[in-house]
């Protein structure tokens, strides 16, 4: 291994925060990275690193090598993408992430369609609803529902992202039809919750058109779309939906949207967010895959729901 292969593993594991995690990403074993930045730091005649039993610390040096190993792989990753763009057909790995029902409900279906249109292209889905960080585990797209908090990031929203009020007929026989927000907030609802969002209220704007919020009486939560799907074609709660997360419940009359009347806030839009501005080829190419398959006005997930354009 060279001393840039060095500085590049050494500027993953600042970015992870362990040896543990670096290796994990690189599918090494701890050791493996240890040896080869002791020998980068006998390169150096510096040391880089202040380690300890459980953590590590920079030292000034270390600190200096790692603003160089950022530069280093930011030249590195022009350099590729200058090449790939003179090759007349897209090649190469195209590594994709996103959240686990966007991706298996709408990119794998474009994945499959764009393999058949260029076979020399590799993908690499990963499916994770947590927040990764594209830029060190070498990502070049990712899907994210919401707002991305990363300035450095490039986002493009893609899609918009409504929400519905949902519950089964047997539900409404069962509990009555709310007429009011009053009404709903005191029948069981499913929200989603997971260890960096709650969604356990019903954002709305009233009739003066200010915006409210109200908690809902959240009996299931979970961090999982399609589990909360599953709970309230149970008919034993509600559920405010992201639009996406419907296939044909609406229209097949499984599942019935509530207080229709209301004015609902827009959910986090659907952003592609990606580390540069010069996309490769095959990632421009994917891209542009994506956007004819959710439709540039109006997302597919919408063109299941009946009448949607006049709800909420």
């Amino acid at each position: 291994m060279d001393t840039t292969s060095r500085l590049l593993m050494l500027l993953e594991v600042v970015e992870q925060g362990s040896f543990i995690k670096a290796a994990a990403v690189r599918n090494i074993d701890r050791s493996v990275i240890s040896k080869q930045l002791s020998r980068l730091e006998e390169n150096l005649g510096v040391r880089l690193l202040n380690r300890t039993t459980r953590s590590f610390s920079l030292t000034a040096a270390g600190a200096e090598m790692v603003k160089k190993a950022a530069e280093l792989r930011e030249l590195l990753g022009e350099t590729v993408r200058i090449a790939e763009n003179y090759h007349l057909e897209p090649q190469g790995v195209l590594k994709i992430t996103s959240s686990t029902l966007f991706g298996t409900r709408y990119l794998q279906p474009v994945i499959n369609d764009f393999q058949k249109r260029f076979p020399q292209v590799e993908v690499e889905l990963r499916l994770d609803d947590r927040v990764i960080d594209i830029v060190s585990e070498g990502f070049d797209l990712a899907f994210r529902i919401g707002e991305p908090k990363d300035s450095s990031l490039i986002a493009r929203k893609i899609a918009r992202n409504r929400l519905l009020v949902l519950a089964t007929p047997a539900f409404i026989d069962n509990y009555g039809q709310p007429k009011t927000i009053k009404d709903l907030i005191k029948l069981p609802a499913a929200s989603y919750a997971s260890t960096s969002v709650k969604a356990e209220g019903i954002r709305y704007y009233d009739e003066k058109g200010e915006a409210r919020e109200q908690k809902l009486n959240s009996i299931y939560r979970s961090n999982n779309a399609e589990v909360l799907l599953m709970k309230t074609l149970s008919s034993t709660a509600f559920f405010v939906a992201p639009a996406f997360v419907l296939d044909k419940e609406v229209e097949d009359g499984l599942l019935v949207p509530l207080l229709t009347d209301i004015k609902l806030m827009e959910y986090g839009a659907i952003y592609a967010v990606y580390p540069h501005r010069d996309l490769p080829v095959r990632t421009r190419l994917f891209f542009d895959a994506v956007l004819d398959y959710l439709g540039k006005d109006i997302p597919i997930w919408e063109r299941s729901i009946p009448n949607f354009g006049q709800l909420y």
